[in-house]
């Protein structure tokens, strides 16, 4: 059983940066995919970075060249480092986690939130213009 915990999220300005941590426990071996999602009251979850287990990385257009995602090399924390927020920006941050799927399964585009298997409680990020 993988448990997720985020943290770091916080209130920043407009231009400002934060980083979001996810520590990842429980994870027994073999292939996965990682990802930071955002989510407003009434909209779908929706995948902004991904990560998989040989370390390639896919972000959705609206944050590639702002946000990077990574993992520690003990693979113990997925770390989502956001640069010149907008407030655009401001959503509820889950990481999320699927087991036995990497490659193109982990790619922004070909995923859906409900395609995960563990989910944290998430931490919200609040950008002011």
């Amino acid at each position: 059983q993988v448990q997720l915990v985020e943290s770091g999220g916080g209130s920043v300005q407009a231009g400002g940066s934060l980083t979001l941590s996810c520590g990842v426990s429980g994870y027994t071996g073999g292939r996965y995919c990682l990802g930071w999602f955002r989510q407003t009251p009434g909209k779908e979850r929706e995948a902004v970075a991904t990560i998989d287990s040989d370390g390639s990385t896919n972000y959705a257009r609206s944050v590639k060249g702002r946000f990077t995602i990574s993992q520690d090399s003990g693979k113990k924390s997925l770390i989502l480092q956001m640069h010149n927020l907008k407030a655009e920006d401001t959503e509820m941050y889950y990481c999320g986690a699927r087991v036995g799927y990497g490659g193109a399964w982990c790619y922004v585009a070909n995923i859906r939130w409900h395609d995960f298997d563990y989910w944290g409680r998430g931490t919200q990020v609040t950008v002011s213009s």
